[in-house]
């Protein structure tokens, strides 16, 4: 059984991936202009151009202490619960972040769909605790 406090812990782990989804494409504009003439020069130089790009490094850190936080959790969450809250509260803080930044979202259905979600999320709460 999964209890609130775990709950609480799988929409932290949304929020910091959700939130670092649209600054980790940001953060990698760039990369798609690198060229080299091997497939290892070409892996080496991508990994450079992120290692050394603080606008995807501190998403990136960002988001991995979310997965550290989320792989936590799930030693006594229920994975039936888990799963669900964690991949789409994900997507609604995802679109949210991306709002903020000025990124087209979509429309009104757009904004029901995320109201429906909310809706399914505390539904599946509710059953479980």
């Amino acid at each position: 059984m999964t209890s609130l406090g775990d709950t609480f812990w799988l929409a932290v782990v949304s929020v910091f991936w959700g939130a670092t989804n649209p600054l980790l494409k940001r953060g990698s504009v760039g990369i798609e202009k690198i060229k080299k003439d091997s497939a290892i020069l070409q892996f080496f130089a991508e990994l450079q151009f992120m290692v050394f790009n603080i606008k995807y490094l501190v998403p990136f850190i960002i988001n991995q202490c979310g997965s550290v936080v989320y792989y936590l959790t799930l030693a006594s969450a229920d994975i039936s619960l888990a799963v669900p809250i964690t991949n789409s509260l994900t997507f609604l803080f995802t679109t949210l972040t991306g709002s903020l930044l000025g990124e087209k979202v979509g429309n009104r259905d757009t904004v029901l769909g995320m109201v429906l979600v909310l809706f399914g999320v505390f539904l599946c709460v509710l059953d479980k605790t």
